[in-house]
């Protein structure tokens, strides 16, 4: 199929898409990536009369650390993290998220900040994120402000978000100490949508004990959800046996996730167990 008919806007400014932004409202849709978006209004899921295409905005590209923080801008692609090494020993969990997402293609044109404005459930990218505890740059109006990665998914495919907003970079704490991660993934076949994802990142200390633990889970609710009971658990102890697994039953219960083809819900909690017992093993031999 075809998309309907818009209108094609390409701004050189961040002034100048907030205005059109402004001038539009709800009839007005951001282009970054389009691995999202495109295929919607193909299929007419998605009808836009306005498309403001934001590839032109530079200030919107690369990332750089600052303030304790890596500032990575909206129009990063997947691929982009996927392959820097730099990035790699202080930030591991970006690159093993990365190779995971849809294939080639998809992580070639795809944005961070597309992916997250899209808030879906299935999001590779919300799970990761909720276990860096990253901010959300937000551009606008009024200016400038963060916004926790908690407080930005508001429901399925929304977001806190302004019609007049955009999401111009994510903001992740610098971490202080020896971290480990990884990124779990079961799916029906190459490049599907998460049956359940588990993003893992684990910050530990010259004693030995864990500084700091981020568990997001994929598919498992209405939007990415945080593990916090396993997170709780973790800080302060050793990942030793008795600790891991207690985290992966822990972990479960703030799985939520729905019965579909994919499979039954108590079947997707189980890998969310499997999935945080295999990492954390896979992260204390790594650290030890």
């Amino acid at each position: 199929m075809i998309p309907t008919a818009f209108d094609y806007y390409s701004p050189t400014t961040v002034d100048e898409t907030i205005a059109l932004l402004q001038k539009h409202g709800y009839d007005a849709k951001i282009l970054a990536g389009g691995q999202s978006l495109l295929p919607m209004m193909k299929l007419r899921v998605a009808m836009p009369p306005i498309l403001i295409d934001i590839n032109q905005l530079d200030d919107l590209r690369g990332w750089r650390e600052e303030n304790g923080y890596l500032r990575i801008g909206a129009l990063t692609r997947h691929a982009d993290l996927e392959q820097e090494r730099n990035l790699m020993e202080r930030y591991p969990l970006l690159s093993k998220t990365a190779e995971w997402i849809a294939d080639v293609p998809v992580r070639n044109r795809g944005t961070i900040c597309g992916s997250l404005v899209h808030a879906d459930p299935g999001s590779d990218w919300g799970a990761a994120m909720i276990a860096l505890r990253a901010d959300v740059e937000v551009i606008g109006p009024s200016g400038v402000r963060r916004v926790p990665i908690d407080d930005f998914f508001v429901d399925t495919f929304t977001t806190s978000l302004e019609i007049d907003e955009i999401a111009s970079a994510v903001l992740i704490p610098s971490p202080i100490g020896r971290v480990g991660a990884r990124y779990m993934k079961l799916e029906r076949k190459a490049g599907d949508f998460a049956i359940v994802g588990v993003a893992l990142q684990v910050v530990k200390g010259n004693d030995g004990t864990i500084l700091d633990a981020g568990i997001g889970l994929c598919a498992c609710g209405d939007v990415p959800v945080r593990a916090k009971k396993a997170e709780e658990w973790l800080i302060g102890r050793s990942l030793d046996k008795e600790t891991i697994q207690q985290a992966s039953l822990l972990a479960q219960e703030d799985a939520n996730p729905a019965t579909d083809l994919r499979g039954s819900a108590e079947y997707k909690r189980d890998l969310v167990r499997v999935f945080v017992k295999r990492g954390l093993e896979e992260i204390a031999d790594e650290l030890r």
